[in-house]
């Protein structure tokens, strides 16, 4: 697909977004910057809400955001708005750090510089310079659930120190991974997943502005099929235009069935089933790596199961991923219960 992503070339402003709550919660905090802990499940439309804020705040374009955005790696909105993806953040070596372009001017000359010592280099940097368009600067950080509990007490005392011009926007879909300290000096935002019909006027609106034939049904298996994800549902939407020239809902399902992970999907079940617990546990995280979240991909499981399993084996399933679900949301490491759950479905594994 060598067009631009509708992800990018649709990005909402602030009066677009389909959630009439979280329009109304960040309009609040426009001529009031405060920090903020943006909440929900993948998907949803958090980073998203969070860009739409930042142009409303900084007065930029969406296309200017968009471009700026794919030629800095993630970085910024007229300079006052620094994003960075945790999980990435964290898991990059101390070269890749250095050589980002967005940190690069902090970490010069700093080889020897613990990683440990370098993150926090970066965020004590970023939070510390002048806004350059107006009284603040937004500082994102993305995924903010992989935050180990150290960087999070530093994060707090650089969140203490530079409140006055660094407004920190923190997104997750576990809020309960972040400490005490950091949630008592944020404002939540809660982010549900769009319903289909507000998922449908989404849709609508984009191809409209593409001018690809389209009707209803169209419009409303896309929006089921993606279960509550926007992101999902405006990149297969795009690829259904692109494969078919328009959006029906034969053309839907002949492309989507094609870009699937049915198959893949029922693979993890079948060897887990089968004992075979390192093939599974390889699959489980390259669909983690692909970007799947841990409860959507429990959720994409048990649809599969639906159409293979049925009765007590299919009631046994849901039972443990019932548990499942639970420890997904307060705990550490998606694969982890993922796993939890192919390990106890394996009848070797015993009964829930």
């Amino acid at each position: 697909m060598n067009a631009p992503l509708w992800t990018d070339a649709y990005a909402p402003d602030l009066a677009d977004l389909p959630q009439a709550a979280v329009r109304e919660r960040l309009a609040r905090t426009v001529d009031e910057p405060m920090n903020l802990v943006v909440q929900g499940p993948p998907g949803a439309g958090k980073t998203a809400a969070v860009r739409a804020l930042a142009r409303e705040t900084h007065g930029v374009s969406a296309s200017e955001d968009s471009v700026t955005r794919r030629t800095n790696s993630g970085g910024d909105v007229d300079n006052d708005l620094v994003e960075i993806n945790v999980a990435d953040f964290f898991g990059r070596t101390k070269k890749e750090l250095r050589e980002d372009p967005r940190f690069e001017s902090f970490l010069s000359g700093r080889s020897r510089m613990a990683k440990r010592d370098m993150i926090n280099r970066v965020l004590k940097e970023s939070a510390s310079y002048a806004p350059v368009s107006g009284e603040y600067k937004t500082i994102v950080l993305d995924n903010a659930e992989a935050i180990r509990e150290d960087f999070q007490q530093a994060l707090r005392r650089v969140m203490e120190r530079h409140h006055r011009t660094t407004q920190f926007v923190i997104t997750t879909r576990q809020p309960t991974k972040l400490i005490p300290p950091i949630r008592s000096r944020c404002f939540p935002v809660p982010v549900r997943a769009p319903t289909t019909d507000e998922t449908v006027e989404v849709l609508r609106r984009i191809v409209d502005a593409e001018g690809v034939d389209y009707d209803e049904d169209g419009l409303e298996y896309v929006a089921g099929y993606a279960g509550g994800n926007l992101r999902k549902a405006v990149l297969s939407a795009q690829a259904t235009a692109v494969s078919a020239d328009e959006l029906t809902m034969n053309t839907a399902f002949e492309t989507l069935g094609d870009v699937g992970d049915d198959e893949t999907l029922r693979g993890v079940l079948a060897d887990a089933e089968a004992g075979e617990f390192k093939a599974a546990r390889k699959t489980v995280d390259d669909l983690l790596d692909e970007g799947y979240g841990g409860q959507e991909l429990l959720g994409e499981l048990l649809r599969v199961a639906r159409t293979d399993y049925s009765g007590d084996d299919l009631a046994r399933l849901h039972r443990l991923a019932g548990q499942v679900d639970l420890d997904l949301s307060t705990g550490t490491d998606d694969r982890i219960h993922v796993c939890h759950l192919l390990t106890e479905w394996s009848p070797a594994g015993g009964v829930a």
